[in-house]
């Protein structure tokens, strides 16, 4: 993922909201989401170039996203996908505490990441550039590139849409989708400075990146209520926010 956003227990309906924008070359190779084979319920896209994937769910109510972090520090010898980290966490039973400490345990096997897992509303966060396990409370959170809740332009305004959206007692997920489309760049003043230089930096500026051979090639909404009933929405993009293929889940969870 290149833009997540997340609600722990910050809705009356809901345990837990999350969108995501994945942000890709669109030659990568990719699968669409679904159910995998093989699993115990593990419901994610899949990276067919790496192995992993960006963001994933089963139907006992583990989750796990991942973002990469844009900094000029080259990855190690042999870096492994930090995709993998999502899925390594959905097929196991570790809590999300002892995972992210494990993880850390193995930074170097990684570019840079920021991870996100959790089960239900039990969450936790790490990044191997900050290299300090967070356990996060019930909020609101988003992060880009950069680490949790930097003030990224993408990051404050999508938050701040994700936060009124929030507010209402009833929302659609049509409401998260709006916020995820907006392909307006921020001004130059706002910027960030990550060593790409201002013309790709503005490039990426917007929550929904277009761009000739990279951009946003999917958006994927998880809600799970208080109930326990879960609701999957991927949408699948190719150059414009506008025309889409999309996936659709829904399942109680298990356990």
């Amino acid at each position: 993922m290149c833009l997540i956003l997340l609600a722990v227990d910050s809705h009356p309906d809901y345990e837990l909201i999350l969108a995501g924008n994945r942000d890709e070359y669109y030659h990568r190779p990719t699968a669409p989401s679904g159910f995998w084979p093989g699993t115990t319920g593990l419901l994610a896209g899949r990276d067919l170039s790496g192995g992993g994937t960006w963001f994933g769910v089963t139907r006992t109510g583990r989750w796990a996203t991942v973002s990469n972090v844009r900094d000029q520090i080259p990855p190690p010898p042999s870096a492994r996908s930090r995709g993998l980290l999502v899925t390594d966490f959905l097929a196991g039973n570790d809590r999300p505490a002892d995972f992210l400490e494990k993880t850390a345990e193995q930074k170097s096997s990684y570019a840079g990441f920021n991870l996100l897992v959790g089960e239900g509303t039990e969450a936790g966060y790490y990044s191997n550039r900050e290299d300090f396990n967070r356990a996060l409370k019930p909020g609101l959170y988003a992060v880009s590139n950069h680490l949790l809740d930097t003030p990224w332009p993408k990051v404050t305004s999508t938050k701040e849409g994700f936060r009124r959206v929030l507010s209402r007692p009833r929302f659609s997920p049509e409401d998260l989708f709006r916020i995820m489309a907006d392909t307006e760049p921020a001004t130059d003043d706002r910027l960030p400075d990550t060593g790409i230089g201002r013309e790709r930096e503005r490039l990426l500026s917007p929550p929904f990146v277009l761009a000739p051979v990279y951009g946003t090639r999917s958006t994927t909404l998880f809600l799970l209520d208080r109930g326990g009933r879960a609701a999957w929405f991927e949408r699948r993009f190719k150059g414009a926010p506008g025309h889409w293929r999309e996936s659709r889940y829904r399942f109680l969870r298990s356990g």
